[in-house]
């Protein structure tokens, strides 16, 4: 393999590696279940049993609290909709800020504007792409209501130093673990150290049901919050005799009896999933260390990851060629690999535009909005450096994958950096 696939050399993946599939017999019969005793859904918008919807949705919550050692799991229809939940739970309204991080899904940010809060955005940590306690402590402002937290990739965030910050400013934070399943700091889970949690059972997460999403938190009220904004909170709220009615305006977020049957058996399996994922992960880095002007995924003291992707970071002057290029020779070789990994969201039209709702620039410009916020390129410089110029990833480490295929895929990654003056 002297020659470059770009230039023509034979490839070192030579046919397409195996998609990551994660559904078996467990989850045909769970679903057939459902499906022959004929209640797909079992929610009503009245207090009583059914306001927690059906059997099956109950037993995935009662499970998913036990499993991540919580008080309480709340189902929902994704992992945007337990988002929105959140903020809604937190009482996040028109004249607030919320922190939220430029280099994730755009949920995570767009979430406060649900409520016409705006959102402010935080650098991230050049290591671990999150959000930290000093990039979020340099734009608190009065009017900081909450932070959401993204523990992005896998990583968890430094959520002890957040949750310290936010005890000492009132705030309520919300960590999105959308991403972080088998991750943990100080052995907590990820998903389990903000006010609330959320996870992802979206069709290409660790685990999935289609679409999907649960909520967890240690607080009775909270709780009680997002099951009400879950199931039309408007019409229920006077019958569960909640006393704060702030963003008691309902939706319909409600999961089904068969995703909720799927999620179950997913869930059963999540732990074996993610250690999977670990150990690809760690041979693939072990193999990558020590390549001039790469470095691979970092793993903090205390952390563990839980590679949802498998990111690097190139240094284009040390490695001699552009990260264009060499991603161009990686995908070459047969190996998926992506530059960058999202717009910073702050540069996307409706920040650019400041046009949300109607056209009067809600929430940017709601009277009752006292602040000023730039969504200027340049603001948080550390996620448009990753972003335009170092990180690029490849899926090429989850679960589907044996070590024989990981070692394939560092070659791949090694033949290229080897080979890498020809790109020059």
């Amino acid at each position: 393999m002297s020659k470059l696939a770009i230039h023509g050399g034979r490839p070192v993946i030579d046919s397409p590696l195996p998609a990551y599939h994660t559904l078996g017999p467990e989850e045909t019969r769970a679903v057939l279940e459902v499906m022959e005793g004929g209640s797909l859904s079992s929610y009503l918008a009245v207090a009583g049993e059914f306001f927690e919807g059906g059997a099956g949705v109950r037993q995935l919550e009662a499970e998913w609290a036990q499993y991540f050692g919580v008080a309480h799991a709340v189902a929902l229809n994704s992992a945007t909709s337990a988002l929105y939940a959140a903020m809604g739970a937190a009482g996040v309204g028109p004249g607030d800020e919320v922190v939220v991080s430029p280099y994730t899904m755009a949920a995570s940010a767009t979430c406060a504007m649900i409520y016409n809060a705006v959102p402010v955005f935080a650098d991230v940590d050049p290591e671990t792409f999150c959000i930290s306690p000093d990039t979020i402590k340099a734009v608190l402002t009065p009017r900081t209501k909450a932070i959401v937290v993204v523990d992005i990739l896998g990583h968890p965030a430094e959520m002890e130093g957040i949750m310290a910050l936010a005890r000492e400013h009132g705030l309520v934070v919300v960590e999105d673990a959308a991403q972080a399943y088998g991750a943990s700091l100080n052995g907590r889970p990820a998903g389990t150290m903000g006010h609330i949690g959320v996870f992802s059972l979206n069709y290409h997460k660790t685990i999935q049901c289609g679409e999907g999403g649960v909520a967890v938190t240690d607080d009775p009220e909270l709780a009680l919050r997002l099951k009400l904004i879950r199931n039309h909170a408007e019409v229920v709220a006077e019958d569960t005799h909640v006393a704060n009615l702030v963003d008691l305006v309902g939706f319909n977020f409600r999961m089904t009896e068969l995703e909720a049957a799927i999620a179950r058996q997913q869930l059963r399996k999540v732990a074996a999933l993610a250690a999977q994922r670990q150990a690809n992960a760690a041979r693939l880095t072990q193999a990558l260390n020590g390549l001039e002007g790469l470095i691979p995924p970092v793993v903090r003291p205390g952390a563990s990851h839980g590679y949802y992707l498998y990111a690097l970071r190139c240094d284009q002057e040390r490695l001699g060629v552009s990260r264009a290029a060499f991603v161009a020779a990686l995908r070459a070789e047969g190996l998926p690999a992506v530059e960058g990994y999202v717009k910073p969201i702050y540069l996307s039209p409706i920040y650019q535009e400041r046009i949300a709702y109607g056209m009067t620039g809600c929430p940017f410009a709601c009277p009752l909005y006292q602040g000023s916020v730039s969504y200027a390129k340049g603001i948080c410089p550390v996620c448009e450096r990753l972003h335009y110029q170092e990180l690029f990833f490849t899926n090429a480490i989850h679960a589907g994958l044996g070590p024989g295929q990981i070692d394939l895929v560092a070659e791949a990654i090694r033949k290229v950096h080897r080979l890498r003056a020809e790109l020059a």
